[in-house]
């Protein structure tokens, strides 16, 4: 099974890239390469499953528009998430997130087994669409739809990062960010890292080598784990994304300018961008948007207190 030999291959290539990355930093008690080790195993699982496919019995890698559009689309990606986190490390001078980690090697291991997971269903709708060997006339409609929006989550993705960078850099006027996208959502740069895999699952669907289709096909629905894994970690992980941007991360503007990020709040999508949120009912909030009770900043509570029960519900 050629698409099964990809994704074997491309696990064995996360597991030693991960692992050497953890001896040497761990030897050295530093974070610094990290976040460009992860971006450079997205990389080389990209390159071998062009290449690989095509040896372990997969169509002509340039001969397949899918194929092309696949790997170009998560190069991009990966390639700007690569020299964002690098050019972001070198700005702070460190990552935080492991201060009082890097000397302790089981916690220390584990991040690094965390980023080869995440790394790895990341990549698991390309490695898919590289390993396979059906035959492509041409891109199907699904694929020009779920191609545009990946697209789209790209460039989401890219423009928000490089909006909060610039607003950072200028001196962070009016104490929370709302240039450019930053005002028709919260966390734009979240909403198109979460498109972006959605769309890569939708684009792996033609790629399976089942005559029945993708729906059919037990690999093509594991790549769910790409979009699936995505939001659970942007969504439901403490320490990273909403988890950490939401609820007790906002005592800073609740301190220092309350009535005015409260209304920016209220008119606001957490995630899709929009206008007219404030009319959007509470119930579609709480749901599809995404928009939790748990992450509303709550004193006493979102600064480690008890609480007392008053605020359960709506």
């Amino acid at each position: 099974m050629t698409q099964g030999h990809v994704l074997g291959v491309s696990a064995a290539i996360t597991t030693a890239m991960q692992l050497t990355g953890f001896a040497f930093a761990y030897a050295l008690k530093t974070e610094t390469f990290y976040d460009v080790l992860g971006g450079l195993n997205y990389l080389a699982i990209a390159a071998y499953s062009a290449v690989g496919g095509d040896a372990a019995g997969g169509t002509g890698w340039t001969s397949n528009p899918r194929k092309v559009v696949a790997t170009a689309l998560f190069s991009a990606s990966r390639s700007w998430l690569l020299i964002f986190l690098a050019w972001r490390a070198h700005e702070r001078g460190g990552d935080a997130r492991f201060d009082g980690v890097k000397d302790k090697f089981g916690l220390f291991l584990v991040y690094w087994i965390v980023q080869g997971v995440w790394v790895y269903l990341i990549s698991l709708p390309v490695a898919f669409v590289n390993g396979s060997s059906s035959s492509s006339e041409g891109l199907t409609t699904l694929d020009v739809v779920a191609a545009a929006g990946w697209g789209l989550g790209i460039a989401l993705e890219v423009l928000s990062d490089v909006q909060k960078a610039l607003w950072v850099k200028a001196g962070r006027s009016g104490h929370f960010c709302r240039v450019g996208l930053w005002s028709y959502s919260r966390h734009p740069n979240y909403f198109g890292e979460m498109l972006q895999w959605w769309c890569a699952f939708a684009l792996a669907y033609s790629s399976s080598d089942r005559d029945a289709g993708g729906y059919a096909d037990p690999l093509w629905w594991t790549c769910a784990l790409s979009p699936l894994f995505t939001v659970h970690i942007l969504v439901n992980v403490g320490g990273t994304g909403l988890a950490n941007a939401e609820g007790k991360g906002l005592r800073r503007y609740y301190e220092k300018c309350p009535v005015e990020y409260a209304e920016y709040r209220a008119n606001t999508s957490i995630l899709v961008p929009m206008v007219g949120y404030r009319h959007v009912p509470n119930f579609l909030k709480r749901t599809i948007f995404l928009d939790l009770k748990r992450y509303e900043y709550r004193p006493g509570l979102s600064d480690g207190g008890e609480d007392d029960g008053k605020n359960k519900n709506d």
